[in-house]
């Protein structure tokens, strides 16, 4: 179904045999995957890049030549001399993570746990959610979450008080969210995490040098009242999470809040 593995890159033979890779097939393939219903097809796969974490292959960068087979008569293809028409298919594949609204109330306020962060992307600092990838095929979610608050902010969370936000979507959807479906498979599990604390707590906390050194993550903890979070913030994650949480409130889905 796919080939055309450049052979250019050491890493090709590896990053198809990826759990990276496997998942994007498995995605393409499934009932709600593009592939279902037949319109479409799968013609070839070019690895163009491969980020190694340690022995893990932690990025991936292809191309998929997939087409649409009821238009194809529309569009030369100069490798085969066949005519079809390509669907966009240049793929930044990076894999499931894991993102934490983190509420803490204190003398009547709630706050927001933010993390502060330099994004080379962006050529920006940005204020967002504490976040992490999976780091492996286990698909452990919460406790994944969970390493990357206490990683990113000191904040240890007990597994048992973490609320899936986006479990309350429709099953249709996956029940993750997808920050960017047009370029990226990156799909994000949005956790809530609701606390009481004294004030003195809230102001250790804000300024607060974190984050893995060894690891390049240089991060300081930020702490704004939950009513502007909105506001405050550009970062998807949060704004994701404001949204689900307004609405699961609304609709009576959210447990109680832990003492």
């Amino acid at each position: 179904m796919w080939s055309g593995i450049d052979s250019g890159f050491q890493s090709s033979v590896n990053a198809i045999d990826s759990s990276l890779f496997k998942q994007w097939l498995h995605n393409l393939q499934s009932e709600t995957g593009i592939l279902a219903d037949g319109t479409l097809a799968l013609r070839q796969v070019l690895i163009q890049g491969v980020d190694m974490f340690g022995k893990r292959i932690g990025f991936l960068k292809f191309k998929a030549d997939i087409y649409d087979k009821q238009m194809g008569k529309k569009v030369l293809d100069d490798l085969h001399n066949r005519l079809y028409k390509p669907v966009p298919g240049i793929v930044f594949a990076r894999g499931p993570a894991v993102t934490v609204l983190i509420l803490l109330e204190s003398d009547g306020e709630t706050y927001a746990v933010l993390t502060e962060q330099a994004r080379v992307p962006t050529g920006r600092i940005i204020l967002e959610l504490p976040a992490g990838m999976l780091d492996d095929d286990k698909g452990d979610f919460v406790g994944t979450a969970v390493r990357e608050v206490e990683e990113e902010t000191g904040i240890k969370l007990k597994l048992e008080d973490m609320v899936d936000l986006t479990a309350f979507l429709d099953s249709s959807t996956g029940c993750r969210f997808f920050p960017s479906p047009g370029g990226c498979d990156e799909e994000i599990s949005i956790f809530l995490y609701r606390g009481r604390v004294d004030k003195e707590i809230i102001t250790q906390l804000h300024g607060k040098e974190t984050g893995l050194r060894d690891h390049g993550e240089l991060i300081k903890v930020r702490v704004v009242p939950y009513k502007k979070l909105w506001r405050t913030t550009a970062d998807a994650k949060a704004l994701a999470a404001v949204a689900l949480l307004e609405m699961a409130t609304k609709e009576g889905l959210l447990p109680p809040s832990p003492t």
